[in-house]
């Protein structure tokens, strides 16, 4: 994705505000390599992850490109693993490598913000709770406000399934459930019994238990009807139950999260707690934000067990389909400068040293140095979106003041250098409180 300079900078500011957010919870942050041995990468081998996988082969070395920031983090841990403090919070934000055919806000590289946490033998549940409170303070921060996170457990499916005597077919079931939200529930119900010959009264209770969420039912009440029937069951609702009594604590109102069983994550990476948010308004964009918990991070590099749960956000995406829904704030300073400069004499001198004296006090400025008539000088101006101008002609050097014009205004006022920066501070204070997305909740 190439942005033109103004979309940078908002995207830049969307990756600075997802660091704030996560340093704001005591996460450190990591930056694992681009380029490792392909042995690394594709410690499993096989499936679509490798044909994704771009390689690269120098001399005798096969080498990859990254196509997460999971499996780096794995090899990371198990190499360092004397050198670190459990639980070890990181958080990464990253560009990630996939071979897959580009298409409208799908692209083959992009940004990832991904952060876990990893427990050394054991992960208290506490953590799982935690993370939505992140995903919830970290969508706020950046102006997101119609979001709604979708939280279940894998061991429910697991429990669920053994106690219908189905255990055998668990991730078959999982894989079926995991695509109901496009296909529909009767189509769901089919491939269960044509496809895994499930008795259709099972499929159907199996189904309808699921979705009782879309039916208005409350899943907490549902599943306790299922209590004591399955010690994997049993466990599952029990760390579920936890996770969502624990979120209102962590910050999430119920208007921002429901637990709903039908949030599968395929992949058979995740052993527990699960997490998918939606922009309701728009269930076409899919998930914004996913993850969950795993058993053991590292079980491909080390004999030591290494539990987590982590989410990861598809940044590049995301902001795709911000801009693409109109969510992206037009009010955002999206400039390259807060101020412009302009010498209106031929000694550059003291635009210069003002300029100097803008930057101490952290106003981003630039000094226009080329000799065009002033209209193109104003219009490099507008054109950049700079909110302000200072101009430094005879008069104003002759009095030791500078002439301020406020771009979006149009007001305009000769004062000294200080009150110069105080007023230009105070609007650049108010326009960067402008956050990236505008969107009413």
């Amino acid at each position: 994705m190439e942005l033109l300079p103004a979309q940078q900078i908002k995207f830049e500011r969307m990756l600075e505000a997802l660091r704030e957010g996560y340093a704001l919870y005591g996460f450190t942050p990591l930056d694992t390599p681009v380029i490792e041995a392909a042995e690394v990468l594709l410690t499993k081998g096989g499936g679509e992850t490798e044909k994704q996988v771009y390689r690269i082969t120098k001399g005798d070395s096969e080498l990859a490109l990254r196509f997460d920031l999971t499996v780096p983090l794995a090899k990371y841990v198990a190499l360092n693993y004397g050198q670190l403090t459990f639980p070890f919070r990181r958080f990464q934000i990253g560009k990630v490598y996939r071979g897959e055919r580009a298409q409208r806000g799908r692209f083959r590289e992009f940004y990832q913000a991904d952060i876990d946490v990893i427990g050394d033998g054991t992960l208290g549940i506490l953590n799982d709770a935690e993370i939505p409170g992140i995903i919830y303070h970290v969508f706020r921060s950046l102006g997101l406000q119609d979001f709604v996170i979708r939280i279940n457990n894998r061991k429910i499916f697991g429990g669920l399934f053994e106690a219908f005597g189905l255990r055998d077919k668990t991730m078959q079931i999982i894989n079926a459930v995991d695509k109901i939200e496009k296909i529909g529930r009767e189509s769901t119900v089919g491939i269960l019994v044509d496809e895994l010959a499930i008795p259709k009264t099972d499929a159907e209770r199996i189904i309808d238990l699921l979705t009782c969420s879309q039916r208005g039912e409350s899943p907490i009440t549902a599943l306790a009807a299922y209590q004591g029937k399955n010690a994997l069951l049993d466990e599952g609702i029990e760390e579920l139950f936890t996770v969502a009594r624990y979120m209102e604590e962590f910050g999430v109102p119920d208007t921002h999260f429901t637990v709903d069983l039908t949030i599968a994550r395929g992949l058979d990476y995740y052993t527990g707690t699960v997490y998918e948010t939606i922009i309701p308004k728009h269930p076409e964009i899919g998930s914004i934000c996913s993850g969950g918990r795993y058993d053991n991070l590292a079980e491909y590099y080390t004999d030591k067990k290494l539990p987590g749960v982590g989410i990861s956000i598809g940044v590049t995406r995301l902001f795709y389909v911000l801009e693409e829904q109109g969510y992206l704030n037009d009010a955002l300073l999206a400039a390259p400068a807060d101020v412009l400069v302009l010498p209106m004499t031929d000694d550059f001198g003291p635009s210069v040293a003002f300029a100097t004296a803008l930057r101490s006090v952290g106003l981003r400025t630039q000094v226009y140095g080329e000799d065009k008539k002033f209209k193109a000088k104003m219009a490099y101006a507008n054109k950049l979106n700079i909110p302000y101008v200072v101009f430094l002609g005879e008069d104003e050097i002759a009095q030791n003041k500078v002439t301020v014009k406020d771009m979006l205004t149009g007001e305009q006022e000769t004062v000294t250098a200080r009150e110069a920066a105080d007023r230009i501070g105070a609007g650049i204070a108010s326009r960067r409180a402008e956050r990236p997305i505008k969107q009413e909740g």
